[in-house]
């Protein structure tokens, strides 16, 4: 299986999984393609039915069962859709059939709260701005590590507050604001934000906070991130305050990622894939994801320590996340310090 270890193989995942050994991997971790929601390219998501959609994935999902260690960890991020005005409840039917077929146990059901939901305006019903991870584990001894998570937490509040007495917090973003072409108000509106936010950073009150500018970070996609895309393109800036704690509450409190000069459509959060990795595993674990898309996970994986095994059906997004993975200047949410 070393063949496979800190890679990202091109190819049929159901196909590829069938070559790792049982009971080899530690955690798996994945966001499939959401049903008829976005063209991937090819693979999964665009089945004629649900029912179709919901057993690919379960095919998919027995195999994971078989790789993972007996105290080892699943974690699904399935979205949800409309068809013909009526919410399919995607990933709950999923899970109850997981349930019924598979010899797992559904653990939590962690929801990922949005900062930043798409902006559509509906008349007849809100704005959806949650999606489930959903955590399964084939035995009562599945590793999880509350204590490290929370020490990491602590020692994240102590790095910050050692770094606020040196005048660090957010440094690079006002270097990055200076080299901006925002306009001279722009520039002193945003140094301004920048301060308030730093405040709340060592006053606890944040674990930790996101600064895109105009002009240096690249917009979100199509009408992703409302308010924020309007701020940014209005303003000059957008402030993204991250909380802490989230886990706790099976509450995780994250906005929807971009990164500039990637042409993955969903790309979801480093800042919620690490969390996850510091619950469920250890420093040199393998963790896989069998939908490797933009090698969110892999990049993770490497910044904490854990080894990666990554499945990818798009050539393209292969090549993406092997060059983003092996980029040495990526820096993590969690160190934008």
């Amino acid at each position: 299986m070393e063949k496979f270890v800190n890679k990202i193989i091109c190819g049929d995942n159901l196909e590829l999984i069938k070559e790792i050994s049982d009971e080899f991997i530690n955690l798996v971790v994945t966001s499939p393609p959401y049903y008829k929601q976005r063209d991937y390219g090819s693979g999964i998501g665009n089945e004629e039915t649900i029912e179709e959609y919901i057993e690919k994935l379960r095919q998919l999902f027995h195999e994971c069962v078989r790789v993972i260690k007996r105290d080892g960890n699943i974690v699904f991020n399935i979205g949800d859709k409309y068809e013909n005005g009526n919410l399919l409840l995607a990933p709950y039917r999923f899970a109850i059939e997981i349930l019924k077929k598979e010899p797992v146990k559904l653990v939590n059901d962690i929801t990922w709260i949005k900062l930043n939901p798409t902006p559509r305006q509906f008349k007849r019903r809100l704005v959806s701005s949650t999606e489930p991870f959903l955590h399964f584990v084939k035995s009562d001894d599945y590793y999880y590590n509350i204590d490290s998570f929370m020490n990491h937490l602590d020692r994240l509040k102590k790095h910050n507050s050692r770094n606020s007495n040196r005048n660090k917090i957010g440094k690079r973003y006002f270097d990055l604001i200076n080299e901006s072409s925002l306009s001279e108000k722009e520039k002193s509106m945003a140094r301004k934000e920048l301060l308030k936010v730093i405040q709340e950073v060592k006053t606890g009150k944040l674990d930790s906070f996101r600064m895109k500018i105009r002009g240096i970070h690249s917009k979100p996609f199509g009408g992703q991130e409302g308010g924020r895309k309007i701020q940014l393109e209005k303003k000059g800036f957008t402030v993204i305050r991250i909380h802490g704690n989230a886990l706790k509450r099976d509450v995780i409190e994250c906005p929807v990622e971009t990164i500039k000069g990637c042409k993955h459509p969903a790309i979801y959060p480093e800042y919620i894939i690490q969390q996850l990795i510091r619950l469920l595993t250890q420093e040199g674990d393998i963790v896989l994801d069998p939908f490797m898309g933009s090698g969110t996970t892999a990049v993770a994986c490497k910044n904490l320590g854990r080894n990666y095994i990554g499945f990818e059906i798009n050539p393209n997004y292969c090549k993406y996340a092997e060059k983003r993975v092996s980029n040495i200047k990526f820096q993590s949410t969690l160190e934008l310090f």
